[in-house]
Parts: C-alpha cells; structure tokens; sequence
C-alpha cells in the first residue's frame, strides 16, 4: 500500500463519526472530536513544562506564580521558572474545556479563542487562583438571573482579565492574610457579577470592531475599581518584569505547537487552498465564528499561520519569546477562530511597527511587542475598510495603548482591548464618513459615464 493511499485510509476511519460539507470541503467533526483537539493542544502546553523544569522545580514555580500580585506586565517565567508557567497555563486551558464540557456547550470560535486566551495569559497574569473568584461571580449573576451559565460561559473566561485584582488584593497591598485573601476572592466575585451586563452594554460602543470585547468591559471595570482603591490611598506599582534568557527553547516550542496545528488543520481539510481563500474574505467583526462558518480544518490552518507569522514578527524585530509574548501569540492564534485571519492582522502590526520606528518606543520593547500582538483586536478594521485603514488603525493604537494603563494600574490584564475600544470608537465612525463619500463620488462618475 502507497503512503497516500495508508493516509486516506487512516484519515477515513478517524473521521468515521465526521460528515463532509460538500459545499466547502471541509469535514464536520463531531464534538467529541472537537474536545479532543483542544484537548490535546492544552495537554502539550502543560506537558512541555517537563522539558524546562523538575516536576520539584515546576511545584516552587507554581507557589511563587500564585502569591505573586500579578499586576501588568509580570512575566511568570522571570518570578518563577518557564516550566511552572507552561503548567500554569496548560492546567488553566484543561480548566476551560472541563467547565465547557460541564454545561455541555459546543466546541466553535469563541470557546477555540476563549481557550487560548486564558492559556496565553495564564503565562503572564492568570494563576490557577486568581481566575476561579472571577467565574464564580458570572456564576452568580447567571443564577440572579435564573439563567443557564452557559449563556455567560465566554465572560466568565475572557472576564478572568481581572485576575490580577483578586491577587494584588490578595498578596500585594501587604494586608493581613487572614483579611487580604477573602478580601480578594470577594473582590473577584463582584468584579465577575457586574462583568456580563456591561459586556453586552459595551460592544455597541465600538460596534464590533475591537474583539477583545470583554477586555474594554475589564479596563472600564479597573478604571473604576482603581478609582475606588486610590480614594482610600492603595496604589499598584508600576510592574516591568520579563525575561530575556530562553529564545530559543522557546521558539522551537512554539514552531512545533504551529507545524502541529497545521498538520492536523490539513488532516481536516481537503480544499484547503479555497478553504482559506473563502476564510481570507470574511471582515471579521464581532461576531465572526470561523469555525461555524468554515470548519475546525480551515480554522486550524488560519490559527498555524498566524502564530508563524506573530513569531516571526517578534524575531524579526530581535524581540524576546518569553511569557507575554507567547501570551500575545496565543491570543492571535485562539482569534484566528473568531475573526483573526493573515490578511486583516498584517496591516495591523505594520501600522503598530510605523509607529515605532516614528515615536519614543523601540519595535522591540515589551511595551511595542504586546501593542503590535495585542493590537490586532482592531483586525476587523483592516478586513471591513481595507489595508491602508488597518494600517492607520495600528498606527494609532500604538500611541493609545500606551496611555490607558495608568487608568486601571495594570489591574486589566486586556489593556490593549481596553485601548482597541477607544481607537475603534474614534476611527469608524470617520472611516464610514470617508468611505460613504467615496462611494457617492463614484456612483455620481458612474452616472456621468453612463
């Protein structure tokens, strides 16, 4: 037997239980599979802490990364070690796809992007302490309003930005412990109760233009929490803290992560070419379910070629891989499900790059890296006006997201969705202006032609 003929054998009895979408030529998996996949991903996220640390090493790493206050930009490799992050992170994604699978919720775009947010920021901010009084308080709310929680599922994880206020509580503000703890985990449940309803008010404020929706919803949050805590005279240091010492471990990690995803994202696909092409076109505004509307397959290879290209970006500018960078890969690449795709974020990073070669922050900064990660919240821009708009986007992002941080004092762990808000806010409403006159004048020339 042939190769490809042993392949096509072997790809027809594992997608037995899947149905072929004739139209798009991708395979609906079933949702078993599903699981399995992110499963599987969030496994080897965990199981890569082993090729770092002792599993010694990896248990005082995980101490260390739970007490610390965790406020931006606090590099959980740096206070700890790289294998007690990666545990971190992989056990925090396990976690998402437990309580998804609890309330028997679908596997689709925003649970994919849902995932690997968490995980890429349970590197640099999340810890498997801080997240848990944040869902119980959307759990809550979902109960004050005798409604399932699967409906509040997707804030409950992406509101888990507000992390770092249930810690900094906790074990920042030097209170006693037997106050400072139950201080926080009842911070963390007021902050998580409130979440869900100023979610859905908030997303008409940039309509669906920045997708780190919940991250604009946590920055107006920890403006006001932050308010409050200066008020009564508690203030968050400014917190700078990464590492710079293992490149390339790191990159050869994530290179194996994304050959993977688009192997298997190939595996799926039988088009992929078109599959790809049909996906290229879709704007990407909120909401954009990639996965629904292509398939996992097609989805899967978009994730793999975004996060070769957001690491390579990092390299080509001689940034360093480490906990927040990874945590702005993963996020692209968990966004490459829910509105991401190659050509709506590369006018968005060349716009962020501009601006760094034309303002105080060098490309390379920790601050310009996780603006240019980050700042692909504003891709829908890029994908519903065009490139020089993106461009524009990115340019301007730049000089915002470095301003808001001071707002919440680090407590929003999405301070780039916070800032994406704004700068959306601001930008299509005269984009729509331009774009609106541009195409009178060229119905009015169509007319005179005619």
């Amino acid at each position: 037997m042939t190769v490809p003929g042993f392949f096509s054998k072997w790809q027809n009895r594992v997608l037995q239980e899947s149905t072929l979408n004739k139209s798009k030529d991708y395979y609906n998996l079933s949702e078993h599979a599903k699981y399995g996949v992110l499963g599987f991903f969030s496994l080897l996220v965990l199981l890569t802490s082993f090729l770092f640390n002792s599993p010694r090493e990896i248990v005082n790493g995980l101490w260390q990364i739970i007490t610390a206050p965790s406020i931006l930009i606090t590099d959980y490799m740096a206070i700890a070690n790289p294998g007690a992050a990666f545990f971190n992170a992989g056990l925090l994604m396990l976690f998402c796809l437990a309580i998804a699978a609890s309330v028997k919720l679908d596997i689709n775009g925003p649970i994919i992007a849902a995932v690997f947010t968490v995980g890429g920021f349970a590197l640099f901010g999340k810890t498997i302490f801080n997240v848990w009084p944040i869902i119980g308080g959307v759990f809550l709310y979902a109960r004050f309003q005798k409604d399932h929680f699967s409906r509040f599922l997707l804030p409950a994880l992406f509101g888990t930005a507000l992390g770092p206020l249930v810690s900094q509580i906790a074990f920042g503000f030097n209170l006693p412990l037997a106050v400072a703890i139950p201080g926080g985990i009842f911070a963390g449940l007021i902050a998580g109760f409130i979440l869900p309803a100023m979610a859905n008010h908030f997303v008409v404020f940039h309509q669906g233009y920045n997708l780190y929706n919940i991250g604009f919803t946590c920055g107006i949050a920890g403006l006001m929490i932050m308010a409050l805590f200066r008020s009564f005279g508690f203030e968050t240091q400014d917190t700078l803290v990464v590492s710079d010492r293992y490149n390339r471990d790191l990159s050869i990690a994530l290179a194996v992560y994304f050959l993977l995803m688009l192997l298997l994202g190939l595996f799926l696909t039988r088009s992929w070419l078109a599959s790809l092409h049909h996906l290229f076109k879709q704007p990407g505004r909120l909401v954009s379910d990639f996965v629904a509307s292509e398939g996992l397959g097609p989805s899967l290879i978009n994730m793999s070629l975004l996060g070769f290209l957001t690491t390579g970006y990092v390299l080509a500018v001689s940034g360093d891989i480490n906990g927040p960078t990874i945590g702005g890969i993963f996020t692209v690449v968990g966004f490459g499900a829910f509105g991401k795709h190659v050509r709506n974020v590369i006018p968005i990073l060349a716009g962020v790059y501009l601006a760094s070669l034309l303002n105080i922050w060098e490309p390379n900064s920790s601050a310009a890296l996780l603006a240019a990660l980050f700042g692909t919240t504003l891709a829908p821009i890029a994908g519903t006006y065009g490139w020089p708009y993106g461009v524009i986007a990115g340019f301007i992002h730049m000089a915002v997201v470095m301003n808001v941080s001071d707002l919440h004092g680090g407590m929003n762990l999405y301070n780039n969705g916070f800032a994406g808000g704004f700068v959306a806010a601001i930008l299509v409403p005269i984009f729509d202006a331009i774009r609106n006159r541009l195409i009178s004048q060229k119905e009015l020339k169509e007319r005179q032609e005619t």
